[in-house]
């Protein structure tokens, strides 16, 4: 399975037609092998690429088994990835859902079409939430060169778990949220230390006048990329990150903007519900 005419490439969550996180997609991957499987997510080289190692089967909703792979090793699970592998086979298979069966277990993906656009909406596993051990938190904050006074008090750190484990960091300052930088070396060594195999998750909500809206950055140093441009296991995380410290009522709706570092500007919608998975909806589209 070498020849990478099979990778179909779309982008996640875009919010303009040059916006959102590309994923490789191969629709079926029965036989491949780990090897294999690998060697194409590297030379694809975007931040994930999604395996469909057993194709939808004859029920309803069809099931699906999903694997996924960076550039450099498996991760469990890749929101962005799913979403992209659900368009993709709402446009080939006439059906308004799927399980996929995936590393962490079960998700749903919810299908929807309007004016000629396919909507996936996945509900992730039961989430988490943890706090982040102080020495870790220290090491994360000097890695990026943030410092106690630049998080919002009134939102603190934390580890979110919705597939993925995400340490979230919510900054008060504007500038201090564009202006962050970090050695991605130094991050990728504390991210496999700890094993953080999504993103590390900063945000900064976007205050008056845009209640439930955020914007994130989202960490994830391998290979040539640095940043995420959208994240669907992080929006989950977040969903249930905000939940769990009761910074809103649930259920309720927020929207994560994302990308805008990084050129690909993209928008998640994350639906809360009062308890359970954390539902992440977006579109894809075929990258030319």
């Amino acid at each position: 399975m070498s020849d990478l005419g099979s990778v179909l490439r779309l982008a996640a969550f875009p919010a303009t037609p040059s916006g959102g996180n590309p994923a490789g997609v191969v629709l079926d991957a029965r036989g491949m092998s780990d090897t294999e499987m690998q060697a194409v997510a590297t030379e694809v080289g975007y931040a994930e690429t999604a395996f469909v190692v057993r194709p939808p089967e004859d029920e309803k909703p069809p099931r699906v088994g999903m694997r996924y792979f960076s550039p450099v090793a498996e991760v469990p699970f890749c929101g962005h990835a799913t979403v992209a592998t659900a368009v993709a086979l709402a446009e080939r298979v006439d059906a308004e859902a799927f399980l996929f069966d995936t590393p962490v277990g079960e998700v749903r993906i919810d299908i929807t079409r309007a004016d000629g656009q396919v909507t996936a909406s996945f509900t992730s596993v039961q989430p988490r939430v943890e706090p982040i051990d102080a020495d870790v938190l220290e090491r994360l904050l000097d890695v990026l060169g943030l410092s106690h006074d630049d998080l919002d008090a009134d939102r603190p750190p934390r580890e979110a778990f919705a597939g993925n484990v995400h340490p979230v960091l919510v900054l008060a300052s504007q500038d201090t949220f564009d202006g962050f930088t970090f050695d991605p070396d130094v991050l990728r060594a504390l991210m496999d230390e700890r094993r953080w195999l999504g993103t590390v998750t900063v945000l900064k909500a976007l205050g008056e006048g845009k209640e439930g809206e955020l914007e994130a950055r989202n960490l994830f140093p391998v290979g040539a990329i640095t940043e995420d441009p959208a994240t669907g296991s992080a929006a989950a995380s977040v969903g249930a990150y905000l939940r769990d410290t009761g910074l809103l009522d649930a259920p309720t709706t927020i929207t994560i903007h994302q990308g805008r570092h990084v050129g690909r500007p993209s928008v998640l919608r994350v639906s809360i519900p009062a308890e359970g998975g954390i539902t992440v909806s977006g579109t894809a589209s075929a990258i030319d």
